[in-house]
C-alpha cells in the first residue's frame, strides 16, 4: 500500500464529481462537520458508553466519549503525519498532511453503528436470533445471511449507516470520502470470517460496497475469489482504535472515581503508572499547587493520555513499512514499551474485575437485553406477518426510511436492526414500557 493512493478525497456515491461545492475547508473536514451535524450522532448523546445514563453525576455517553475519540485521533494522526514528514520528507506538502482530519472523522462515526443499551444491546440483538426465538429463521437465511445476524457487530452497523442508501435518502448514505468510510472499518473481513470474537466489518449487504473502497485506496486483498472477502487494514484504523482504546481505558477509570468505584489514591496510582518517575515528581508538584482532588484527577488523566499518545505514535511510525505491507500484528497499544504496556494492563484489569462487573453496569445490562429482547420480538414477528392487525400497528410506528416490506427476508430484518439499533436508551425503554402497557400516552 502507498499512501498516496491511500489517502483519497473522492466522494463514495459522488465519484463522478471531484469537488462539487466551493468551500475554504478541506473534503475530510466537511466529513467531520457532516457527522457533527447529523441526527444519528446527536442521538449518541442518550446511549450508554458503560455506566447507566447520568443522574446527579455526570459520567460519559457515546456522544462524549465519540468527541473525547476525535480529539485524540487527531492528535495522534497530527503526530503521525509529522513524524512521516521527517521520515519522508519528500511528502512534505502532499496529503499526509490530512492525516488528523480523516482519523478526527472517522473517530466521530466509530459508534455510530452501536444500539442502545452499551455492548449488552449488541449481545441481545446477535444472541436474540442465535439463542432466542429469531433461532426459527435459520433455515430461511443463507450461511451468509445467518453469519451476519448472529454476529450483530456495531462497527459493521456503522459502515451500512454511513453508506446504505435509506428510502427516501440521496445515494452514497452520508456521501463521506473514501479514506474516511475505510478508517471506520476496524475488522475488514466478512461475517464467514468473525469466529469466537464476534467481529467482523460489513454485512453482505454493503459488501460491494466496501470492496469497492478499498480496491480504489489499493488495499491488499488477502482472500482469492470463492473465499469470504478479506482485506488487510487500511492504515488509519490503527489510529481510530488507538483512539478509541485510549480513551475508554482512561475515561472510564475517571468515570469510576466520580461514582466512587475506584478511591481516590487508587485513581491516582492507575494514572501515574504511565509516568517516570521524573515524570512523576513534576506531577506531584502540580497536584500539591493544585487543592481540588477532581482537578488533580483530571490533570493525572490528561497527562496518561499524553503518554499513550506519544507512545502510539512512535509504535505507528517505527512500524509504517510493516503496516503498509498489511504484515502487523496486533493493536498499537499491544505493540508499546513494555513499561507502558504494563500499565496499560493494570488498567484494564481494574476495569474487569471492578468496573465492569459493578452493580449498576450489570444492572444495565440486564434491563438492556431484556428490552432489545422484547423489541425484536415483535418487530420480526410484524416484518414476518405483516398482514396481522397487532403487526400493522407495531409497523405504523417504523420511520418510513427503513424498508421494512423489502422484497427479501434478510432485508427486512437489516430494516428491524437498522430501527432498534438506531434508537436511543430512553427512546427503547419507552417503548417497551408503552408496548407491555406500562405507559400510555399523556391524555
Amino acid at each position: 500500500m502507498n499512501w498516496k493512493q491511500l489517502i483519497s478525497n473522492k466522494r463514495f456515491g459522488l465519484e463522478h464529481l471531484h469537488k462539487y461545492l466551493e468551500d475554504d475547508r478541506t473534503e475530510f473536514q466537511r466529513d467531520y462537520d457532516r457527522l457533527i451535524f447529523s441526527a444519528p450522532f446527536r442521538r449518541l448523546q442518550n446511549k450508554t458508553q458503560v455506566f447507566p445514563l447520568p443522574g446527579s453525576i455526570f459520567v460519559h455517553n457515546r456522544l462524549t466519549h465519540s468527541l473525547e475519540v476525535s480529539c485524540v485521533g487527531r492528535s495522534l494522526g497530527n503526530e503521525i503525519a509529522l513524524e512521516l514528514i521527517k521520515k519522508h520528507p519528500e511528502m512534505n506538502g502532499s496529503s499526509i498532511t490530512e492525516v488528523g482530519a480523516i482519523v478526527a472523522a472517522a473517530c466521530l462515526a466509530h459508534d455510530l453503528g452501536n444500539p442502545p443499551f452499551g455492548h449488552s444491546g449488541e449481545k441481545a440483538i446477535g444472541t436474540y436470533f442465535s439463542e432466542g426465538n429469531g433461532q426459527t429463521l435459520k433455515n430461511e437465511l443463507s450461511y451468509e445471511e445467518w453469519n451476519d445476524i448472529t454476529h450483530f457487530e456495531g462497527n459493521a452497523n456503522a459502515f451500512r449507516l454511513l453508506t446504505h442508501q435509506f428510502k427516501g435518502r440521496r445515494p452514497g448514505g452520508f456521501v463521506m470520502t473514501y479514506s474516511t468510510l475505510a478508517s471506520v472499518v476496524k475488522y475488514p473481513y466478512s461475517s464467514a470470517l468473525a469466529g469466537n470474537k464476534q467481529k467482523f466489518g460489513f454485512f453482505i449487504s454493503e459488501e460491494d460496497y466496501f470492496k469497492k473502497i478499498a480496491d480504489e485506496l489499493g488495499l491488499i486483498r488477502l482472500s482469492d475469489d470463492g473465499e469470504p472477502l478479506k482485506y488487510a487494514r487500511y492504515p488509519l484504523v490503527y489510529l481510530v482504535e488507538a483512539a478509541d482504546d485510549i480513551c475508554y481505558q482512561m475515561m472510564d477509570i475517571e468515570d469510576a472515581y466520580k461514582l466512587k468505584i475506584l478511591t481516590t489514591e487508587e485513581t491516582k496510582e492507575l494514572y501515574k503508572g504511565f509516568l517516570t518517575e521524573n515524570k512523576r515528581s513534576r506531577t506531584d508538584e502540580i497536584c500539591r499547587m493544585v487543592t481540588d482532588v477532581n482537578e488533580q484527577i483530571a490533570y493525572l488523566r490528561s497527562t496518561a493520555i499524553g503518554v499513550l499518545v506519544k507512545e502510539c505514535t512512535k509504535v505507528f511510525v517505527d512500524n509504517e513499512e510493516s503496516i503498509l505491507q498489511g504484515k502487523f500484528e496486533g493493536t498499537l497499544i499491544n505493540n508499546m514499551s513494555s513499561r507502558i504496556r504494563e500499565a496499560y494492563k493494570t488498567c484494564s484489569g481494574v476495569a474487569v474485575n471492578k468496573i465492569y462487573c459493578s452493580k449498576d453496569v450489570v444492572d444495565i445490562e440486564l434491563a438492556g437485553y431484556q428490552v432489545i429482547t422484547t423489541l425484536m420480538d415483535l418487530m420480526i414477528g410484524a416484518v414476518m406477518y405483516p398482514e396481522k392487525a397487532y403487526s400493522k400497528l407495531l409497523i405504523k410506528r417504523v420511520s418510513t426510511q427503513y424498508d421494512i416490506s423489502a422484497d427479501t427476508l434478510y432485508e427486512r430484518i437489516l430494516a428491524v436492526l437498522d430501527y432498534v439499533s438506531g434508537m436511543t436508551d430512553v427512546y427503547a425503554l419507552d417503548l417497551y414500557r408503552k408496548i407491555n402497557g406500562n405507559s400510555l400516552p399523556a391524555v
